[in-house]
């Protein structure tokens, strides 16, 4: 995901918030800058969606391609629902908001043309190489068969570089209707009336696409009841870049923000969860009070851990040592190859007698380790490979 998301040059700034870290910024390709918190924030994120899909394997919550359908206690289901609700709050659109920061720089440097051939290179044959290959391996290592042939056409978690694509390819449009000279003008981060209404749009516009494409529903593996928020952060990224908000931004806000996101987001999904019962079908979507509220939840402890995670990582991980930056040079590969490896782990697992929790914990960790041995040490060696991954 080098030039996708961690990369392009970063906005000049003369408004610096005190205090605040300086921003390091490392050599890149093209003559690209890198910010090394990005950089460590991202491979932070990716983990995190290991640490999802193996949630999603012990808990039976979402989609994933193999379930262990353990039978779990209120406590452990409670648990495992806060905890990848949270996750899918923020970190997902976390990443369209790190992706579309870099968009407009890299459109400046190389105009339309190029641009839409570079990410099409860097999103569009990743997309491929899952389509024709890994997801019919993967398919295979979870049913140990194909079931009449391999499956073709499903991109697994590869539907992030086939949104982001479109996404891209919308920002190029909008660039070449538009015929506006765009200049960069570093400008405060904006204030809480701005965010509390890109919170309440944000709910708004995921409250009424969860009629025709409820929650849990997708597309092709798009799952469009999310989309508001995905397009929405990644529209917030491309301005950040333009206003320079990643250094503008006080730590003040960022803490703020990232408390409310945290700490009021956790007693808002209790309060939720009180008042709007167990109906879980009531949450997904339509005219209830259960998918209102959810849309306003997420919105709020979305934005609010994204603007935290943001300046937690500016203010104390703005640096790489030799595990960081092996960590960020490889989270890439890790994100298109952990499936089949995690899935792999989990069946291995399966006659462990172990509480989910603890399986899920110890699985996490296995395919961590797993994927990023086997990315560095085998995959990102073979020819071709290395250079989209």
């Amino acid at each position: 995901m080098d030039n996708i998301l961690t990369t392009g040059p970063l906005a000049t700034a003369t408004v610096v918030p005190a205090p605040a870290a300086a921003v390091q910024q490392v050599p890149g390709r093209s003559g690209a800058v890198r910010l090394t918190f990005i950089d460590n924030l991202r491979w932070a994120m990716i983990m995190l969606v290991l640490s999802m899909h193996a949630a999603v394997t012990y808990s039976g919550q979402g989609g994933w391609y193999y379930k262990e359908h353990a039978s779990l206690s209120k406590g452990e289901l409670f648990i495992f629902v806060t905890y990848q609700a949270f996750l899918q709050s923020f970190f997902m659109g976390l990443l369209f908001f790190i992706a579309g920061y870099f968009v407009p720089g890299a459109y400046d440097r190389k105009g339309g043309l190029r641009f839409l051939r570079d990410r099409a290179y860097r999103l569009g044959l990743p997309t491929l190489l899952y389509i024709l290959i890994l997801g019919p391996v993967t398919e295979y290592v979870a049913n140990g068969n194909w079931e009449g042939g391999p499956k073709l056409g499903g991109t697994g978690p590869l539907w992030f570089c086939e949104a982001l694509l479109i996404f891209c390819a919308g920002y190029a449009l909008f660039r070449v209707l538009s015929r506006k000279r765009v200049t960069d003008e570093p400008k405060p981060f904006p204030g809480a009336a701005w965010v509390t209404g890109f919170m309440l749009l944000m709910a708004t516009a995921t409250f009424f696409i969860r009629f025709p494409w409820p929650n849990g529903t997708s597309f092709y593996n798009l799952q469009f009841c999310y989309f508001p928020g995905y397009i929405l952060l990644f529209i917030a990224g491309t301005l950040a870049y333009r206003h320079s908000w990643l250094t503008t931004i006080t730590r003040a806000t960022g803490k703020g923000w990232g408390r409310l996101g945290l700490a009021g987001g956790f007693v808002f999904w209790i309060v939720l969860l009180v008042l709007g019962g167990d109906n879980v079908e009531a949450y997904k979507g339509g005219w209830t009070g259960q998918s209102a509220g959810l849309c306003v939840w997420e919105a709020l402890a979305g934005v609010g851990l994204s603007i935290g995670c943001l300046v937690l990582f500016r203010e104390r991980f703005n640096r790489q040592g030799r595990w960081a930056k092996f960590f960020s040079d490889n989270a890439f590969a890790v994100y298109v190859f952990h499936p089949p490896i995690l899935i792999a782990i989990t069946l291995g697992m399966a006659g462990l007698h172990w509480p989910p929790l603890v399986k899920f914990v110890l699985a996490t960790a296995l395919s961590i380790a797993a994927s990023y041995a086997l990315c560095a040490g085998v995959f990102r060696r073979i020819p071709g490979l290395k250079k989209i991954l």
